[in-house]
């Protein structure tokens, strides 16, 4: 609101009513009422409007060519008015339904910073905007896209003695060609948090007596159009249904374009760093494309297997943050450490040390991170990863043409024995080292499942639930012992050394840590039943009745001893014993298959 305009930097979110109008007048002879003699409005009591002295805006907005700040959901504006110049980051949503009633306020968050009119790099990397451009934009220059002039004449509403909201009134050219800007006059209604819902009945009168129309785009989207530019929207990669009658190939096809779809539309929120599931859910996604291409390789064309090393380059540059994501929040969620070792000595506070040492590593693992996002190693991934998806490429395959309920049982036994096997060692030795291999296994075995989700409805779903809960378990297990691993490394090769009391608090974790650890893996070995259990056996049941129902056949050659027309089932693969076959022939009794 208005109290915070004049901040030289802030990070807040913007409460507004904005309108649109087709005549500034009767909003200002409501003001006036306001002005000459208080109103009141129950419950607030009188309210009275104070106008402030008229302000020239000018707005100029700056993107990449390729909308980076906008595909990231931000604006980013630079409004100079009087003598000051600001840099405001606003984030995009959507204004409030025109066909409403009684319009809600918009909610958006805007992070400001006072800037240089001086020339060349008017906004600084370091600042609360310029950091967050910079981790947007990455090397891509900042162009010009659109130029505002709006001239302001803002009104203080206040309830006793205190400001409680800006009502302003303005009226705007935005520079369209030369000759003929596109102007819009504009009424926007800015409350502090705590005044929104008793200020909306106000808000709402307001509208009706000027006859004001909720504005259904911003300046800044309303001049966008004016212009014609297009901000690209996430990539169409194609369908991701499928059904009991797909094909292998394209259950692949839909497998890879949700979970790349997942990984760029996570990337923007990567690169702030603000939101740390933003980040863990990018890692998600990369882990899964990389299950996928070992679950379906049989069917992908060779150009995927030659993208999943760079896959998995990403998902360790990823991984490196994700793992002291983790380890600041495993330090910040023990609160009985916090009285005994928030006290600060003669050098701090060892928890606050040992934050800061943390925090510092985070920060080197973000600049390679977002190094490699800007980089052309990246850029080659991601972008040949959207074309296979477009093309389709799954089910261009021959492999890729079979009946998916013929070729999934396959791949899910293959992965169950795998898990079954690693679960009964872990089981024996009852080492963290098994059950980490053990990890993997059942990771593999529920991606998989996933998978293969749409083709077998709440069977697979049971499956994965329960599943999912012995993973949960295993990477529970796994971040310990990842945190104890970095607190050794860090209390031996820390540079500069740690303080003695900092050490000894590494130390509190580190046992703290081995405790949970062990709880967990007691835990886990309790519930290693899950693998074999009803769902299982459920899910296995119906893996078997889809492949029978739907055994692929081909039709016989014309010469031959069968008859022409006659079909035949596709022959299986030879592989192990416990394999789900792929199906009896067409005519053969069920006891004989």
């Amino acid at each position: 609101m208005a109290s915070a305009q004049g901040d030289e930097q802030s990070d807040s979110v913007e409460i507004e009513w904005q309108f649109d109008a087709l005549d500034l007048r009767p909003v200002g002879r409501w003001l006036a009422a306001l002005t000459v003699g208080a109103r009141s409005f129950p419950p607030l009591g009188p309210i009275t409007a104070f106008a402030r002295p008229p302000v020239l805006q000018h707005d100029t907005y700056f993107d990449t060519e390729d909308w980076r700040i906008g595909q990231g959901g931000y604006v980013l504006r630079v409004r100079h008015a009087g003598d000051k110049r600001e840099a405001t980051l606003k984030a995009l949503t959507p204004l409030a339904d025109g066909r409403a009633a009684a319009p809600a306020a918009r909610h958006r968050r805007e992070v400001k910073e006072a800037v240089s009119a001086s020339g060349g790099r008017w906004l600084e990397e370091t600042g609360p905007v310029g950091w967050r451009v910079a981790a947007l934009v990455g090397r891509r220059p900042l162009h010009q896209v659109l130029e505002v002039q709006t001239r302001r004449r803002p009104f203080v509403l206040h309830v006793g003695e205190e400001d409680v909201a800006e009502v302003a009134l303005d009226e705007t050219a935005i520079s369209v060609d030369d000759q003929n800007p596109m102007r819009l006059l504009r009424v926007e209604v800015e409350v502090d948090a705590q005044w929104e819902k008793a200020l909306a009945p106000l808000v709402e009168d307001l509208r009706r007596a000027a006859g004001l129309t909720p504005a259904t785009l911003s300046k800044f989207e309303a001049g966008v159009l004016a212009r014609g530019y297009v901000i690209p929207s996430r990539v169409n990669l194609g369908s991701t249904s499928v059904s009991s009658a797909s094909s292998i190939g394209e259950v692949a096809d839909a497998v890879i374009r949700k979970h790349l779809g997942a990984l760029l539309a996570r990337e923007a929120g990567t690169r702030l760093g603000e939101d740390v599931e933003e980040l863990h859910d990018m890692r998600v996604a990369t882990r899964r494309l990389r299950a996928a291409l070992d679950v379906f390789g049989d069917v992908l064309p060779p150009q995927f297997g030659a993208l999943a090393p760079e896959l998995k380059w990403l998902a360790q540059v990823l991984g490196t943050v994700r793992d002291l994501d983790v380890q600041l929040a495993r330090l910040d969620s023990a609160p009985e450490w916090h009285g005994v070792w928030s006290a600060a000595g003669p050098t701090g506070s060892p928890l606050d040390e040992l934050r800061a040492v943390i925090g510092r590593e985070r920060d080197g693992a973000r600049a390679v991170l977002l190094q490699a996002l800007d980089s052309a190693r990246y850029e080659r991934l991601t972008t040949g990863l959207v074309a296979l998806a477009q093309q389709g490429a799954g089910r261009r395959t021959a492999h890729g043409q079979l009946a998916a309920t013929a070729i999934a049982p396959d791949l899910l036994e293959r992965r169950h024995r795998a898990a079954t096997k690693a679960a009964r060692r872990a089981r024996r030795s009852g080492e963290a080292a098994d059950f980490h291999r053990l990890r993997i296994r059942c990771k593999r075995l529920r991606y998989a499942t996933e998978f293969v989700e749409g083709l077998y409805g709440d069977a697979a779903t049971q499956f994965v639930k329960r599943l999912s809960g012995l993973q949960e378990l295993l990477g529970g297990l796994q971040d310990c012992q990842v945190s104890m691993d970095r607190l050794h490394t860090l209390a031996t090769r820390a540079q500069p050394p740690l303080t003695r009391a900092t050490v000894f608090l590494m130390g509190t974790v580190a046992q703290e840590t081995r405790r949970e650890s062990e709880a967990l893996l007691r835990a886990a070995g309790h519930r290693l039943g899950v693998l074999r259990g009803e769902q299982w056996r459920r899910l296995a049941q119906r893996l078997e009745a889809m492949r029978i129902a739907g055994s692929p056949v081909v039709p016989l050659p014309t010469e031959g001893p069968t008859s022409p027309g006659m079909a035949i089932p596709l022959a299986p693969p030879a592989i192990g014993p416990g394999r789900v076959p792929l199906g009896p022939a067409r005519n053969t009794p069920p006891e004989l298959s």
